[in-house]
């Protein structure tokens, strides 16, 4: 589950993404270097040859703390934290780390903040794509909820398309090239475009088409908390993972007066299981109804509940 190589984007402010690089660079003993292109990136070179970026994001409400107040701030303080390609078993507690420290030297998110987490798509097949659409269609209202996702980012995170779901199913593709015309059905624009609107989705198959096979996923609000950064990368693995390994997945959307139970049932089946993911399901169980522990009824739990603030 844990094996695939992702990348990270983390938005957020508070700080310039000058001050971003320093911190970065303190950490990793790199050097820091001005990019001076349209994103007027900060670079840091790491020791071991990786390059992280601090970049600039349009979509970014850019504020800072001025005394106990919090104001409204230049471009400077648009923020991006752009990963090089990473290893959950090697890099996790780096990036962990990382976000802890840019949150002591006084970054901080709000609404307009997203992560977004870019998955190695070499594997994937047309089967396991198509996987992937069903996937997160069947469970976009449970995710939704679970992870909070504002409605100001929804314009940049949609719901699976009901319409391509549809046609996906109906056509069955054999081929990425049958895929990527399901893809981009109904829309004018340029397929080249970076920033084409099919990729403003939980699911982002653009990338896929356009950039070295990516796989991305949008649906997560930002956060600098070390425990909610596992929790996302975590799940965004596993998702991957369920897609390449299950033989088929349905797109029914599986309907539940327990969301707690239905989603624990739901994580210890794409591999959520023992005490390393306790504090990752208590942060995907938080904002749901019901109780995790019992199907029907609502039983005490033996212990208190509150471990999923726990920066872990």
């Amino acid at each position: 589950m844990l094996n695939s190589k992702f990348g990270i984007e983390i938005e957020f402010t508070g700080i310039t993404r000058t001050k971003a690089a320093e911190v970065a660079a303190e950490y990793f003993n790199g050097s820091t270097r001005s990019g001076g292109d349209f994103y007027n990136a900060q670079s840091v070179a790491a020791p071991d040859g990786r390059v992280w970026k601090f970049v600039f994001d349009g979509s970014i409400t850019c504020q800072k703390k001025s005394g106990s107040q919090i104001v409204s701030a230049g471009s400077e303080y648009s923020v991006e934290l752009v990963s090089p390609i990473l290893n959950y078993y090697e890099d996790v507690k780096i990036i962990q780390e990382l976000v802890r420290r840019l949150r002591k030297a006084g970054g901080f998110v709000n609404s307009s903040c997203g992560i977004h987490v870019h998955l190695n798509g070499s594997d994937h097949t047309p089967r396991s794509i198509r996987n992937f659409v069903n996937i997160i269609a069947s469970k976009n209202d449970l995710l939704y909820k679970a992870l909070q996702i504002k409605a100001e980012r929804q314009r940049y995170c949609k719901k699976m398309d009901a319409y391509l779901v549809s046609k996906m199913n109906s056509r069955k593709p054999t081929n990425f090239a049958q895929i990527e015309s399901i893809w981009y059905d109904g829309y004018r624009e340029c397929r080249t475009n970076r920033y084409h609107d099919s990729r403003y989705h939980f699911l982002n198959l653009h990338s896929f088409f356009t950039r070295n096979r990516t796989v991305e996923l949008r649906g997560f609000n930002s956060a600098l908390h070390a425990g909610k950064v596992r929790a996302y990368i975590v799940l965004a693995l596993a998702l991957n993972n369920q897609a390449l390994t299950q033989k088929s997945a349905s797109c029914r959307r599986v309907q539940s007066e327990n969301e707690k139970f239905a989603m624990r049932v739901y994580l210890n089946r794409i591999g959520f299981i023992g005490d390393e993911f306790k504090s990752c399901r208590e942060h995907l169980y938080l904002h749901l109804s019901g109780n995790a522990a019992w199907r029907y009824g609502n039983r005490p739990q033996n212990r208190q509940r509150g471990g999923a603030s726990s920066d872990s």
